[in-house]
């Protein structure tokens, strides 16, 4: 029998998802396939619109081994397991001759843990060892929320969080979940033959195609003991995405208050000689971060050295003890010892890798003002760990709508570990890129509107020019304003300034939840929604209720970010343009993703006005304004005002 074509395969699924077919979808599928029978390399951008769900399903799919997908939101992960994947297995049955099987797979953390919602947590001392469920009054949110987990636990069939709706707090839930360092493993625990994260890992073993997330797929390549199931093929949807959530995942932090949790947790299985040691480090810890100020940490201050030394002996000897000591008087010790060790090993990891000190990591303090201070310890770069852990022995295709920064690939490409396209060598992984463009016509759907003649935005104060222009570009637009903010502050001011000048409703992010604020704002036109960076790429509202997205100042990031500040000082070092490797290439990647929330279908017409002059005026201006969509662009104010309010005038004609 010969082999199904692709574009047959392709039109098929298409077909059967009710969509349109899109040259720039053929084009993407063709190089996945090729990237897939090659074991090659790719960097595909697509913009909004061209389907690329489908343009990498379906070579993933006739490929006939396991492929692992890796997204970095929940949004796209149900979308695949829940739409696309169905689908499109059963709209290629019939040339294939195969159902290929997929499943989700997400961190143990994700999953409720029988034995947790049956056995209880282990408590800290002073809490005494009581039932969870029992001390929450069932009239309190965490008592109500808990009573509903044990209820769904009995219906459930997968077990995880996501599933829940309505979700629960973050509280509650880890009242019911471990981390993999908490699990007692399957064959120790009472509830292993049930467990919901081991049968999401034996469904992900049998599948041809596996749906993950950016943090496990790091997990995977960090920790060395493999998560995710022997693959051919990676594919990392929403790529953008991907070096910070691999930075997340190596990040370690130490607080005050979780050293003294660990403390309490293992008093009980240790002697009290080993566990008073570990004590005494806590306290010491807890009064050098009593006077800890925000900021980078060049050098590793003495007091703070000593005290992290005092707490990494402190906790290699409470780990080495915890093992041999057993206290009758402790309720299921197995899962209470698992637990103080997980704590206990955290902390003496964490100690131990700021004393070394390497040259490659940033460690800094923040300070929050309700939690005090925190340490931390990240990175200065993840591309080398990507370039070892996820080039080798596979075949890897990164796609996104956003890839082409000012431009080419190479700056995104850098950041993962990559040469310049093109560069050949022993040790380096060969890649190509593709633009398979948009299915929209930008020039006439969106215009970029510049505002030039407002004042640079400083760092601190109000700017009355710009509340003022942005007053005026919403009166013209009739609402439909999504409005993108650097800071939580300036939104909030924004939106408190505007509340009293506008009868327009103005939802501000933290109000209510995203999901709600996303669907009160796409239901009624003239309403506006103010936020920050969540916005920037989780908006995804098509027709009149977005016509006008604004952008308060280009997003760099701020001057005293330690890390960021850290790896631009790195790249000047080496001889390179820390401002544009670093803090242009974050603010364009932000930018690009901001303005892509204006055109989401083929009927959608609007501005994106950025109310910074310097995108306009400063030398980086021209490789901000390459990686954004190719809209009209235009300074003119009186041009903006004109054409948002004909489209206000054209979309109240149509009645929307």
């Amino acid at each position: 029998m010969t082999k199904p074509s692709l574009p047959d395969l392709l039109h098929a699924a298409v077909s059967a998802v009710g969509g349109t077919e899109r040259p720039g979808q053929v084009a993407m599928a063709e190089a996945v396939g090729e990237a897939i029978d090659d074991n090659s390399h790719r960097l595909i951008q697509a913009g909004t619109g061209t389907g690329k769900s489908l343009g990498y399903l379906v070579p993933a799919l006739a490929h006939g081994e396991r492929v692992v997908v890796a997204t970095a939101t929940l949004a796209l992960q149900r979308q695949l397991v829940e739409r696309d994947l169905p689908r499109t297995v059963e709209a290629l049955h019939p040339q294939l001759r195969r159902r290929p099987q997929f499943a989700m797979l997400k961190g143990r953390s994700n999953y409720l843990c029988l034995h947790r919602l049956h056995e209880g947590a282990p408590q800290d001392e002073e809490e005494g060892l009581f039932d969870q469920f029992e001390a929450a009054t069932p009239t309190s949110k965490l008592g109500k929320d808990l009573l509903r987990l044990r209820d769904w636990a009995d219906e459930t069939e997968t077990g995880d969080r996501d599933d829940l709706t309505p979700g629960v707090s973050d509280k509650a839930w880890a009242q019911i979940s471990v981390s993999s360092r908490e699990c007692l493993g399957a064959t120790k625990c009472a509830y292993g033959a049930e467990c919901f994260a081991e049968a999401a890992r034996e469904r992900a073993k049998l599948a041809d195609v596996v749906v993950t997330n950016h943090a496990l797929l790091a997990i995977d390549a960090i920790e060395g003991a493999p998560v995710l199931p022997q693959h051919e093929v990676l594919i990392v949807d929403e790529a953008h995405e991907l070096v910070s959530r691999v930075t997340g995942v190596a990040t370690g932090e130490l607080t005050p208050g979780q050293v003294n949790r660990a403390v309490k947790r293992a008093a009980k299985l240790v002697d009290e000689k080993t566990a008073d040691s570990l004590q005494t480090a806590s306290e010491s810890f807890e009064r050098v971060m009593e006077l800890a100020l925000p900021g980078r940490l060049e050098e590793i201050p003495e007091d703070l050295g000593y005290a992290l030394m005092a707490l990494r002996d402190a906790a290699r000897n409470v780990i080495s003890a915890i093992g041999s000591t057993r206290d009758k008087s402790v309720h299921d010790e197995d899962a209470v010892r698992k637990q103080a060790l997980a704590a206990v090993e955290n902390i003496h990891s964490v100690a131990e890798r700021i004393t070394n000190g390497s040259e490659y990591d940033v460690v800094w303090y923040e300070r929050h003002d309700r939690f005090g201070a925190t340490l931390r310890v990240a990175p200065l770069s993840v591309s080398g760990l990507l370039r070892e852990k996820l080039f080798e022995d596979r075949s890897v295709v990164l796609t996104s709508a956003t890839l082409k920064l000012g431009g080419d690939f190479n700056g995104v490409a850098a950041s993962l570990g990559l040469s310049p396209e093109g560069v050949e060598g022993d040790d380096v992984p060969v890649w190509k890129g593709l633009d398979v463009g948009s299915p929209f016509d930008y020039p006439k759907q969106g215009i970029l509107y510049v505002a030039k003649h407002l004042a640079t935005p400083g760092r601190e104060g109000t700017r009355g020019d710009m509340m003022d222009e942005l007053a005026e570009l919403i009166e013209a637009a009739g609402g439909r304003t999504l409005g993108l903010f650097s800071s939580m502050r300036g939104a909030k001011a924004a939106a408190e300034e505007l509340r009293g000048r506008l009868d327009n409703p103005i939802l501000l992010q933290g109000e209510e939840t995203l999901g709600e604020l996303i669907k009160a704002f796409a239901a009624d036109p003239k309403t506006c929604l103010f936020g920050t960076l969540s916005l920037w790429q989780g908006v995804d509202v098509p027709g009149p209720s977005c016509q006008l997205v604004v952008m308060d100042r280009i997003p760099f990031p701020r001057p005293d970010d330690p890390l960021m500040s850290a790896r631009q000082k790195s790249v000047e070092e080496h001889g390179g343009n820390g401002f544009m490797a670093v803090a242009a290439t974050h603010a364009a990647l932000l930018m690009a993703q901001g303005a892509g929330r204006l055109v989401r279908a083929s009927g959608d017409r609007g501005v994106v006005a950025v109310l910074d002059p310097r995108l306009a005026t400063a030398r980086y201006g021209s490789f901000l304004r390459a990686t954004l969509p190719d809209f009209w662009y235009t300074t003119d104010r009186n041009q903006a005002r004109r054409s948002l309010a004909a489209i206000d005038a054209g979309a109240q004609a149509e009645g929307k």
